[in-house]
């Protein structure tokens, strides 16, 4: 398949961001209460998360995937497996970690092969997840911006660990914006064991429901990419140069 033009491309990602955004805006100005994931047919909202969420994830693989080269998809489904693996172990297994620990192939991915590959890792993972998991398909956007914001940080993998995580808690911050309203109005702030028992404890400290959503994802984001990057950075100081200016190449 060829690589779609640069404009082609262009209006397919500013199409995503558009109808992202609309759908994230909307549910922090609606703030929806009729939520019920387990049955759609009967809450709108859901059913809005839902398609708005999913819409934009299909039209950035239809821009991003055929720009990647060979090299970059042979490694995508070892990411998606380690993102999958290890955030349903974390998320359901009933371990009291306000963690997430969903996005290491992710960011492995986007530092090695650009903003575009970790793009495309992220919304795959949330799709691939979301075939046996639908609750992860609205935290798309995020898994895609974790993707490209690692990629965009390029020649700074190479610089000291300090680094890394001050860029890690910044990234993690606006995860918490993408991230809370979503969890908040379609899940009531309590998805995840660990999280969930986070907001209980910001509700009994006297934060209403969606602040204690919000100090949860304050908490829990930077924290969560602080761990992410630098097991990444490691990980790319234990690997040959030559592996990692191969994928430097594609970027």
């Amino acid at each position: 398949m060829p690589a779609p033009r640069p404009v082609t491309f262009r209006v397919l990602i500013g199409l995503a961001a558009l109808i992202t955004a609309v759908t994230w805006i909307y549910l922090v100005l609606a703030q929806p209460t009729d939520s019920k994931w387990e049955s759609l047919a009967d809450s709108r909202s859901s059913t809005l998360a839902l398609i708005g969420f999913s819409i934009p994830a299909v039209l950035a693989l239809i821009a991003v995937i055929p720009r990647l080269p060979v090299r970059t998809l042979t490694l995508m489904p070892v990411a998606l497996a380690l993102n999958i693996v290890t955030g349903q172990v974390v998320g359901t297994m009933g371990l009291p970690l306000p963690l997430y620990l969903d996005s290491v192939g992710t960011v492995l991915v986007g530092a090695l092969a650009g903003p575009v590959a970790g793009l495309a890792t992220g919304v795959l993972s949330a799709l691939v997840w979301g075939t046996f998991n639908p609750t992860v398909v609205p935290f798309a956007a995020a898994y895609a911006f974790v993707g490209a914001a690692a990629g965009l940080l390029g020649k700074r993998w190479s610089g000291p660990w300090w680094r890394i995580c001050l860029w890690a808690i910044g990234i993690g911050f606006i995860m918490a914006l993408l991230s809370a309203p979503i969890a908040s109005f379609i899940f009531g702030g309590t998805a995840g064991t660990g999280t969930g028992l986070l907001v209980t404890l910001y509700r009994s400290l006297g934060a209403g429901p969606l602040q204690a959503v919000f100090l949860q994802s304050w908490t829990s984001d930077p924290l969560d990419k602080v761990i992410v990057f630098t097991l990444v950075w490691f990980v790319l100081r234990a690997l040959p140069e030559r592996s990692r200016r191969a994928f430097a190449s594609t970027r």
